[in-house]
């Protein structure tokens, strides 16, 4: 069992909280409206509770469930407070039109994250690569991750094995550019070759 924070209350976290609970996961969702956050950990129910924004979070992991533009900020301002913390930053960076990234080449929200945060804490990409409506389904899954610390990449494949998805290893937290890629990716194929968005990513492993 895991014991999860998840910043953010939209329907990702939201998501995200509810399969953690399901895999018999501690989970505390936090928000900026601290009466919203009460509400979403009362619907979810399980044992989940309710954290307070800015203050240091109850889990040994962070997800940062939060638009691509608040992660660096809300990471900077917990500073301190993510100490020693494995913090799994799941955004997509897309321009407008979701044609694209926003973050310069070479580059990624989670190296930005992970420039931004306390040097005890380890950033890992993950969950960027699945829709929420489609994790929703509960149907298993690959969850593609990329980190630079062993052990906080293998914290986070142990609890995405704790909700029913197999963790896949993409290499160190340079990769990650390349999985925010892979969004949009997903987005195009959504537009274009599969004509929807109730599909994911996976790996097929040969015999």
């Amino acid at each position: 069992m895991s014991n999860i924070s998840i910043i953010g209350l939209g329907q990702m976290a939201r998501v995200l909280a509810a399969r953690a609970l399901a895999g018999a996961n501690a989970v505390e969702v936090i928000g900026r409206d601290a009466a919203k956050a009460a509400d979403v950990a009362g619907a979810l129910g399980h044992g989940a509770s309710a954290g307070t924004a800015g203050a240091a979070p109850a889990g040994d992991i962070v997800i940062l469930a939060v638009p691509h533009g608040s992660a660096v900020p809300l990471v900077s301002q917990y500073g301190d407070a993510l100490a020693g913390k494995v913090v799994v930053d799941i955004t997509n960076p897309f321009n407008p039109s979701a044609t694209g990234v926003v973050t310069p080449d070479g580059t990624s929200v989670a190296q930005e994250v992970a420039q931004a945060a306390p040097e005890s804490a380890h950033v890992v990409k993950a969950f960027n690569t699945v829709f929420g409506h489609v994790l929703a389904q509960g149907r298993p899954l690959d969850v593609f991750i990329a980190g630079d610390d062993v052990q906080a990449k293998a914290s986070t494949a142990a609890f995405i094995e704790s909700i029913g998805l197999r963790p896949m290893d993409t290499g160190d937290l340079k990769m990650a550019q390349w999985l925010e890629g892979a969004g949009v990716l997903m987005m195009g194929l959504g537009r274009h070759g599969v004509g929807n968005y109730n599909f994911s990513l996976g790996v097929d492993i040969a015999d």
